[in-house]
């Protein structure tokens, strides 16, 4: 199975479940894990930047990674998974 048909499969599988389990609109809170690089945070910021969320930063004990949190209602699954894909096109950006 090719990467391109298991990642469609994955988001399926999450839009699924957050239509099931969760009333729309809702909070929700993405978490990434990025290189500790200030460009690479500046465009995940970018990408929630038309929203009302709350953007924290958190670096590694080496310094070599900063975890991002961020919370924002989102208007439906569809928007929640647009979010992921968006960030998904950053390079080096592990969605968690």
């Amino acid at each position: 199975m090719d990467q391109d048909k298991k990642t469609a499969e994955f988001y399926e599988r999450l839009k699924k479940q957050l239509q099931e389990d969760t009333t729309w609109p809702s909070l929700y809170l993405f978490k990434f894990i990025v290189p500790a690089n200030l460009e690479k945070i500046a465009e995940i910021r970018a990408i929630f930047d038309a929203t009302d969320a709350e953007i924290n930063t958190r670096d590694s004990a080496k310094g070599t990674y900063t975890s991002v949190s961020i919370k924002v209602t989102m208007e439906s699954p569809d928007l929640v998974v647009k979010k992921y894909l968006e960030v998904s096109n950053i390079e080096g950006v592990i969605s968690l």
